[in-house]
């Protein structure tokens, strides 16, 4: 495996070097990117300046056999929210792009002039060319343009006009393995980061290349098999997922009363049921589309789906369970083909579907539309695509929007928006929301596991007690899994399974010919963790930004009528380990 770095900023245009991983050797994922980031981003640097870099890694088992190894990582300095960050998605690209050698590829500098660039690589390395075709075209005709010269053996990581403009919600899309760009790294702005290098796409063309080998592959294959057995008997990653997708959550957070709605105002909101999974998945059917489908090769869980609209066309890709919150009941919308448009034109466009729903919300809020004004939510996000002035305001996310249109009720941590859980009613996400390295992101440390499924354990979700290490354990193992390329729904089943976690060490020593154990993943998790904080730390950022906003600790939420509980000197804790 190697590194590959493009300077943008170089003499002459763009060059390529290629070299050993170093310091870096052993890592992947979310480790590579965020060790990289710290070690070599001024922490004080523009996010979308020459000093910035966008670090793209496949994970420690991407490109091998393994199942649910093909998440991809990117990461780079936020222009979201100032922090370090990682985002990362599914898709075909981290598996091709490990089978060609990369651990990590690397952009750097920032070119002059306003040519826009196009990366191919493939086995003979990387070509970095000029194609101004390609400007402000959005990801389903630009995926489409780019086939009729790349065709369809390779996956597309694509950059819509958000990216392009540079505006703070944009995303990467990754090519899922039909070719369609419905896959994003989503949060935390990666896409402008992209967009300030100039690069439009990165084609990466794995022909010729074979699978990684595992150092036992006797032992791999065994670890593997096990691994999948326990995916396939837990109730969450067997059955739930794969029938209704993460959509399955939608009632069972209304029930719970964390399912905020109208922006942030109730836990409960009254047309749940028509957004729900279970209504979903029959309408998908009925329509021609699948409710379970795999966003990569090798997915066992398969917790996607297909959308068809009412003529039985192909929409977008079935819309996961925050974005149907954010464009849904937090917007005051119960009209599934209204998400799946606004989800679809988000995927289109390149932007964040949590950042860009609540942003919305925010905007309703502000009284530029009704709540519940469907055309109006579908009008707001023409204008981001257009890059109107408002557009342009939107696109920039919900805090941004919120101080240009003066709402008090922004619903978001170090500048990026909430996902689908209200801390009011599901205290530990409160805890993650807070103080994650990554602005407020559900998946950092994704308490609702406990608090609600109660899968690895049983934490209360309305009281205090054991909030804390819940977000703690969950921040460290996080990070580690990001790491390794799996899928973080993963986590539900080694969480309850002492076995299933055996064998994902187990995957991991006989690949690369080391004996792992449980404590060598936390400690794995905290080096990367301590990374972020020592980033952040030199950013600015102090224990004063790891809290929720006021109106969380000021407004009680139905139906439990609480607040956020959490003292402040108990969130300062989390990282005390």
């Amino acid at each position: 495996m190697k590194i590959a770095r493009i300077d943008f900023g170089a003499a002459g245009g763009p060059q390529v070097t290629y070299g050993p991983l170093g310091e870096y050797a052993g890592l992947g994922g979310r480790a590579m990117t965020s060790l990289m980031v710290a070690t070599e981003v001024h922490p004080l640097a523009h996010a979308l300046g020459a000093e910035n870099k966008l670090v793209i890694a496949p994970g420690m088992l991407s490109g091998t056999t393994g199942s649910m190894s093909g998440r991809l990582s990117v990461g780079c300095k936020s222009p979201l929210t100032g922090t370090i960050k990682e985002s990362n998605a599914g898709g075909q690209a981290a598996q091709v792009l490990a089978r060609l050698g990369y651990a990590a590829v690397v952009l750097e500098g920032k070119p002059l002039g306003n040519d826009l660039y196009k990366i191919v690589i493939n086995k003979d390395g990387i070509q970095v060319i000029v194609d101004n075709s390609l400007k402000l075209l959005d990801n389903y005709p630009l995926v489409a343009k780019l086939r009729t010269e790349y065709g369809d053996k390779v996956a597309y990581m694509t950059i819509g006009s958000a990216g392009e403009r540079m505006l703070l919600a944009a995303s990467i899309a990754c090519t899922d393995p039909e070719l369609r760009p419905t896959r994003h790294c989503g949060r935390g702005g990666v896409g402008a980061v992209m967009g300030s290098k100039h690069v439009k796409a990165i084609i990466i063309d794995d022909a010729g290349a074979k699978m990684r080998p595992p150092k036992d592959p006797d032992a791999f294959r065994d670890a593997n098999r096990k691994f999948v057995e326990g995916l396939r008997k837990h109730p969450v990653t067997g059955e739930g997922l794969p029938a209704y997708g993460t959509n399955v959550l939608t009632n069972i957070l209304n029930e719970a009363g964390g399912y905020p709605t109208k922006n942030f105002k109730s836990g409960t909101y009254e047309g749940s049921s028509k957004l729900s999974g279970e209504a979903q998945a029959e309408l998908e059917i009925k329509r021609g589309g699948k409710a379970t489908h795999g966003c990569h090769r090798g997915c066992v869980i398969q917790c996607s789906g297909i959308y068809n609209d009412k003529d039985g066309n192909y929409l977008t890709k079935q819309p996961e369970y925050e974005t149907t919150w954010a464009h849904g009941g937090n917007c005051g919308i119960d009209d599934l083909d209204t998400v799946a448009m606004l989800d679809y034109m988000d995927d289109n466009i390149g932007v964040d579907t949590m950042e860009m729903g609540v942003t919305i919300g925010v905007a309703m809020d502000a009284g530029l539309i009704e709540f519940g004004d469907k055309e109006g939510a579908i009008r707001l996000v023409e204008e981001v695509g257009k890059g109107t002035p408002l557009g342009r305001v939107l696109g920039c996310g919900a805090t941004v929007t919120g101080k240009v249109f003066a709402v008090e009720r922004v619903p978001a941590v170090k500048d990026q928006a909430m996902a689908a859980y209200d801390p009011r009613a599901v205290q530990g996400i409160g805890v993650t929301y807070a103080t994650t390295t990554q602005g407020a992101d559900h998946t950092a440390g994704y308490a609702v596991a406990t608090n609600i499924l109660k899968v690895g354990g049983d934490v209360d979700p309305l009281k205090t007690a054991g909030q804390i290490e819940l977000s703690r354990n969950l921040q460290i193992a996080t990070a580690a899994i990001d790491s390794t390329g799996m899928c973080l729904f993963i986590a539900f089943a080694i969480m309850d399974q002492p076995e299933t976690f055996q064998a994902l060490l187990d995957m991991l020593g006989s690949f690369y010919g080391i004996t792992m154990t449980g404590d060598d993943v936390v400690a794995l998790g905290k080096k990367v963790l301590s990374a972020e904080r020592d980033f952040n730390t030199r950013a600015g950022f102090t224990k004063h930004h790891d809290r929720l906003p006021r109106f969380f600790y000021n407004e009680a939420i139905a139906p439990h009528n609480q607040t956020f509980l959490m003292k402040d000197e108990e969130l300062d804790d989390v990282f005390n380990w």
